[in-house]
């Protein structure tokens, strides 16, 4: 199988982040394909840069559509997740996405914890779209971003364990999840300062994505494809892939 590992943001120190991880914890068939976005925010924190990170996403894929068998969309927020999904032959998992749906299962109620302030009432939408949002307990943000905890890990460990624990013990937590790429590993690390399990979702996101194409082949796969559209100014592989051709 090959994944393609896409990470929107124009980071490419925090995609390797991620695809080291997921190296560790794929299945060896698996190949990991990084790629990340070309043009747009260096990391998302806002839903401007969220919003060029649909673009990118769907312009990162395009030159990939026949050369691999999933996507995994490398951001937490999964900005782009839709719209890929209308012009992706292959399954396209989102990293928000498979990392709630594996805290929400059995009705446990879970909590998020990330960086950047502005993703709080982001993400709480994001939830509501998947239908969880009577699960989720709460979204605890920090104020360093999360290519700031990438870059200084030590350094957000105790502020991270204290807000998974705020999670668990004043919100109602179940489980806690330790969203984006530049949280990525850190799970495992802060673990046994928690009383509750923790999710690494980039760990999530591998797992899910590893099982979509099988899951995709019992009818369980993408939206109804996009109808072919005109388009000015965009990639070659873009323009091609929203005129039809998706291999």
């Amino acid at each position: 199988m090959r994944l393609l590992f896409l990470n929107p943001n124009t980071s490419a120190h925090l995609t390797e982040l991620g695809a080291q991880l997921a190296r560790q914890v794929a299945r060896p068939e698996t190949e990991i394909v990084p790629v990340t976005g070309q043009f747009g925010a260096r990391y998302i924190s806002s839903r401007a840069a969220a919003a060029i990170a649909q673009h990118a996403a769907l312009d990162a894929f395009a030159p990939h559509r026949h050369r691999v068998d999933v996507v995994l969309l490398a951001c937490f927020g999964d900005p782009g997740l839709f719209a890929l999904r209308e012009v992706a032959q292959v399954p396209v998992v989102g990293m928000a996405e498979a990392s709630c749906q594996l805290a929400a299962s059995g009705g446990r109620k879970f909590s998020i914890v990330t960086g950047g302030h502005r993703w709080g009432p982001m993400l709480r939408e994001f939830v509501a779209v998947l239908g969880l949002a009577s699960q989720l307990a709460s979204v605890r943000t920090m104020a360093p971003s999360g290519a700031e905890i990438a870059a200084d890990p030590a350094a957000a460990l105790a502020a991270l364990a204290a807000a998974c624990r705020a999670a668990a013990e004043e919100d109602g937590a179940a489980v806690v999840i330790l969203g984006g790429l530049g949280l990525a590993g850190l799970a495992d690390r802060i673990a046994e300062r928690v009383s509750v399990p923790l999710i690494d979702s980039v760990v999530a996101a591998v797992a899910v994505a590893e099982a979509a194409p099988s899951h995709a082949a019992a009818g369980k796969g993408s939206l109804a494809p996009a109808e072919p559209t005109e388009s000015t100014a965009l990639s070659a592989s873009l323009a091609a892939l929203l005129a039809g051709d998706r291999g």
